[in-house]
């Protein structure tokens, strides 16, 4: 833990990148949604910038598809007036052979600032970062199984603007976890920032072993994995990483572990119903739910982009300091 605590944060104790939750202080999670908090309000203006990084360059380094995650962090540069470019790798060089380090090399021979890299191998964002130029920050979009940092930061901003009190807490987390970098980051988060109880809930196939160990208990039986909880993550069914027949069909999955009215009414009677996205609904979630008042799926997309914009704004500050 040691060795990626070092790597994110400079040796003035700013966010120099932010690859992981693990390892990081409470006190800096808490200031990354104090800033998205100053920048939630900039979508509402009727010019929605600020000129926070003006004049620098921001890469979406993206090498698998992710249509909401790209573009959030795209608003969320351009929302603090940096430049912007998306590099397609599907067209890149990279596909004719160069390899990721010679991609790295030409970026910054560009004078690039910045690095969001989405990734289907875990720790790719970790070996970038290791092998960047020293001006150059890098948030990761998502790599593998392993991290989706952002995503927890929003879900726990949401989280936040509802419930206010982490300490006071009950977090039920449903469904794939076993192939979910959301749930990973998501238990660190919510176990850093103070929520005594957070529960990991799906069929044993989905359950990856050991989880326990991060300070959560486990649940195969959704009524009781839902009683009286304040919040319920629904994670999506990641059939593109299973492998073997983890399930026997999505039908019978939706019958026993999607949350319906019915199931929603075991938790406290104001839990609040999230899911990452995109959903699969009639899946892991019924419409009645997922378009219901106790759903705020759509805010997290809103959030994700003032929390992306703090992130983005103290990676960048940090090469001040």
């Amino acid at each position: 833990m040691k060795r990626e605590r070092n790597l994110q944060i400079n040796a003035h104790g700013r966010l120099q990148h932010f690859l992981t939750i693990e390892g990081l202080p409470r006190e800096l999670l808490i200031e990354i949604l104090d800033r998205a908090e100053g920048f939630a309000g900039i979508g509402g203006r009727a010019v929605k910038k600020v000129p926070l990084l003006r004049g620098k360059t921001i890469v979406n380094l993206f090498f698998e598809p992710s249509t909401r995650t790209r573009t959030t962090f795209e608003l969320a540069a351009k929302r603090l007036s940096a430049d912007v470019l998306n590099l397609n790798i599907e067209s890149s060089s990279a596909k004719k052979g160069e390899t990721l380090l010679d991609t790295l090399r030409n970026l910054e021979a560009m004078h690039c600032d910045m690095f969001v890299v989405r990734h289907h191998l875990s720790g790719a964002a970790h070996f970038i970062a290791r092998n960047v130029a020293p001006h150059i920050s890098v948030i990761n979009g998502g790599d593998g199984r392993h991290a989706h940092p952002t995503q927890a930061m929003l879900d726990a901003y949401t989280i936040r603007r509802h419930k206010r009190d982490f300490m006071r807490l009950k977090v039920a987390i449903v469904g794939d976890v076993l192939h979910s970098r959301v749930a990973r980051s998501e238990i660190h988060a919510l176990k850093t920032l103070g929520v005594p109880e957070v529960r990991v809930v799906g069929p044993r196939t989905l359950i990856p072993a050991g989880v326990e160990e991060m300070g959560v208990s486990v649940c195969h039986d959704i009524e009781t994995g839902l009683k009286n909880v304040d919040v319920i993550v629904m994670l999506r069914l990641q059939t593109e990483r299973m492998r073997g027949a983890l399930l026997p069909s999505a039908a019978e999955y939706f019958r026993l572990y999607g949350l319906t009215p019915a199931r929603l009414k075991l938790a406290r009677s104001d839990a609040i119903v999230m899911h990452p996205g995109p959903i699969n609904r009639g899946v892991e979630i019924d419409s009645q739910v997922a378009d219901g008042g106790r759903s705020v799926i759509l805010q997290q997309v809103s959030h994700g982009i003032a929390v992306r914009m703090a992130v983005m704004a103290m990676t960048a500050g940090s090469q001040a300091g």
